[in-house]
């Protein structure tokens, strides 16, 4: 080893922190352990605050909903679908008895207002063209947590009128129904990716390294962080409100991710040095100046990746920023603390509970499946490189026609019965389940001059052929807002929907109520909040793309003292990015292989979806970047020849690389199975990048392109300060690893 070389690994910070928590075990492991269980327990006392719906929106549609939410009450809209079966119509005794029974027992309850019947006069907006089916709609008072506790009445009413009516349909739907049934599946689904998870984990991590004490600590690790890290969140979050439940299932996703692996690469590392001969203090020692250091420069690049979300003009993103920079914190914190400790007391007992035959096969060294295919890329670096970017490309080509959609209720479980319902109303009330809400905000809205211009708007929708008649007018307590809903064509979130809203924004209502003086007008609703959310990213993608990139690049080029480096790894990450767009493109839009996952065609990929995987897939993909080209750049530093230590870095990582990639790969894959869309479209995307990312980008595009670049790998401007110029080794030593 360099004098340079030698220097740096005894003074870097991981070496350091490695150090002190070998010498200090105890302190450690009980530091750790009651840092993970207090956060735990003050972020359960403190709970999360959650994001309302309007601090969720984007542009008009926020605007709206925060008028509507300041001059309303809260509450909730409610709809019962009453439907005649076997000839039964509007008019029929049956249909009459039922309506007339639900209304009353409606009127009963004591949160319940505002009940609409669709046989009162002047509601014929209630009753659908066909004569089959009516709608009884009222309100529901309390807040987002209080109606879906409080519907649970207005169900019941519900399915006791539907037993007592047989020969009608009664079904329920709205705000608080909807709610209340989505976070029970989704719960469910959350539960049963937690446990199969860990499970499969634990085995892929005993096939890594063929004792059950070493694959325990990685998957530990990977736990204690992330509860620490949703323990955290709890007091954070009442300074950056998050969503209710989806910031856990990520702050889940990439802690068991990130913590695996970095414990994976730190374990591993100390493994190898024992087998080298070193006593178990100099081995430790070692991991944590090389390894350590590792973990350490690619908890930083994961966080550069992730905060870009902090850029993109969303709370909901804000929040997935908050939550992913705090997890991979404190995943990189654990390994620089509490990992050295627990590998120094378990010393040569982390291999208890071998499995012979994986065990045997681990201490043999390097990857012979991986070693064989790596030695054929760097005989033929340029074919390789062209076969390989050639795939990527192809790949990633469809992504070129890519149409990014809010699937609203489309990409809800279809298996739920309240989903079933929803079709119905569809059905029979075309853009009656999520309608536009138009909000006037005015002095006094029920002044001629408003009411005139709510008239001029009501008989305008009806004459584009695009929009329906206003089914409800609602003025709130004081007389400064008014809501007006709209149903618009289409499903809330198709072209036809778009096209509607773009007709009632630009044309309908700044010629109508839009024009009385003192009047503001929003529209909101899904199809409003969807259109205001694509508009919010298309214009803050490129400061996304060019924070993370410039981020990253400053911070490989501080640790490689190289140029090169930075470019070519970001150029190999947006391949695997690209590659993944692709695909996702193929199977969820296109429909190939759509039909086996059981994902309903919603059109295209969801909106959110292409911000979040570039970051997270940028991220996860620089995590085997940085381990592969610090193991590199540390055999190159040694004295190897820059070919040499391409061999012998890729060889030597590729083993942990690919196990934890299969971790990586099989957790994102049971998101795959579960009910909602959205979590099908992210479990495959993130699944894709990494099988790829840890494959073809790692296996086959990197060695064959710092093959073909030699030494330029380590080119640095001469005019750049010292101390980024590049360690060069002894001219002529060409030095093993250790």
């Amino acid at each position: 080893m360099t004098p340079a070389a030698a220097t740096r690994e005894k003074r870097n910070l991981a070496a350091t922190a490695g150090r002190w928590s070998a010498a200090h075990r105890r302190k450690a492991i009980l530091g750790w352990l009651a840092f993970v269980v207090g956060a735990f327990l003050i972020g359960g006392a403190i709970s999360q605050r959650h994001l309302t719906n309007a601090e969720m929106g984007n542009g008009q549609s926020r605007q709206g909903l925060e008028v509507y939410t300041a001059a309303f009450p809260k509450q909730a809209s409610e709809q019962v679908l009453v439907q005649g079966r076997d000839g039964v119509r509007a008019g029929s005794p049956a249909f009459v008895f039922a309506v007339e029974d639900l209304v009353a027992q409606l009127r009963n309850l004591r949160y319940v207002s505002d009940v609409s019947s669709p046989l009162a006069r002047g509601n014929h907006a209630l009753l659908s063209r066909d004569g089959r089916s009516g709608l009884v709609s009222f309100k529901l008072a309390g807040d987002e947590a209080q109606v879906q506790k409080r519907v649970a009445a207005p169900l019941a009413i519900t399915a006791d009128v539907q037993a007592t009516h047989q020969q009608v349909r009664v079904e329920e739907f709205g705000e608080a129904s909807s709610a209340r049934a989505l976070n029970a599946s989704f719960s469910h689904d959350f539960r049963k990716a937690e446990y199969t998870s860990l499970p499969i984990t634990l085995l892929i991590l005993l096939l890594a390294f063929g004792a059950l004490v070493a694959a325990g600590v990685p998957l530990l690790l990977g736990l204690t962080a992330t509860l620490g890290a949703l323990g955290l969140l709890g007091p954070i979050s009442h300074l950056i409100p998050v969503p209710e439940g989806m910031v856990d299932s990520i702050v889940l996703l990439i802690g068991l991710a990130v913590g695996v692996d970095y414990s994976m690469f730190y374990l591993r590392r100390k493994l190898e040095e024992r087998r080298a001969g070193h006593d178990g203090d100099t081995a430790l020692a070692r991991a944590g100046a090389t390894s350590g250091r590792a973990v350490l420069i690619s908890g930083l690049t994961v966080m550069t990746a992730m905060a870009g979300m902090f850029l993109a003009g969303n709370a909901v993103f804000t929040s997935f920023a908050l939550g992913t920079v705090l997890v991979v914190a404190v995943a990189v914190v654990g390994s620089m603390t509490v990992l050295p400790a627990v590998m120094s007391k378990l010393g040569d007992k982390v291999e208890m509970g071998r499995a012979p035959v994986v065990a045997r096969r681990r201490a043999s060294g390097e990857s012979r499946t991986w070693a064989f295919i790596i030695d054929r890329v760097l005989r033929r670096p340029v074919i390789s490189l062209v076969l390989s970017a050639g795939l990527l490309v192809a790949l990633a080509l469809p992504a070129l026609g890519m149409h990014t959609v809010d699937p609203g209720t489309v990409g809800l479980p279809r298996s739920l019965p309240i989903m079933h319902t929803y079709d119905r109303i569809q059905a029979a009330f075309p853009g009656g389940p999520t309608p536009a809400i138009v909000v006037v905000k005015s002095r006094d809205v029920t002044s001629r001059g408003v009411q005139n211009g709510i008239a001029k708007m009501t008989e305008a929708v009806v004459r584009t052929g695009q929009i329906g008649i206003p089914m409800s007018l609602v003025v709130s307590p004081d007389r400064t807002a008014a809501a007006i809903s709209v149903p618009l064509a289409g499903t809330g979130t198709d072209s036809r929907s778009d096209a509607a809203l773009s007709t009632l924004r630009t044309r309908v209502i700044p010629s109508t109520v839009g024009a009385v003086p003192g009047t503001t007008v929003y529209v909101m609703g899904l199809t409003a909040n969807s259109q205001d959310f694509n508009n919010t990213m298309k214009s803050h993608l490129p400061i996304v793309f060019v924070f993370v990139l410039g981020l990253a690049f400053l911070l490989l080029l501080l640790t490689f003292r190289s140029v090169v480096i930075p470019i070519t790894a970001i150029i190999l990450n947006l391949l695997s990015v690209g590659a993944a767009y692709g695909v996702l493109k193929l199977i969820f839009q296109d429909g190939y292989l759509r039909s086996l996952l059981g994902a309903t065609n919603i059109g295209g990929v969801i909106d959110w979806l292409p911000l979040f995987l570039f970051v997270i897939l940028f991220g996860l993909s620089m995590d085997y970047h940085v381990l592969i080209l610090s193991r590199i750049r540390e055999d190159h530093d040694r004295g190897m020849s820059t070919a040499d230590s391409i061999a012998h870095g890729i060889k030597s990582t590729a083993g942990v690389v690919t196990s934890a990639a299969i971790v990586m790969v099989a957790v994102f894959s049971i998101f795959a199975t579960l009910s909602a869309v959205a979590f099908k479209q992210v479990g495959v995307g993130l699944a894709i990048a990494v099988l790829i990312d840890a494959t073809i980008v790692r296996a086959v595009l990197l060695p064959s392109t710092m093959k073909l670049l030699g030494e330029w790998n380590w080119y640095m401007p001469t005019w750049a300060p010292n101390r980024l110029q590049p360690v060069r080794p002894p001219r002529g030593r060409h030095l093993p690893a250790h």
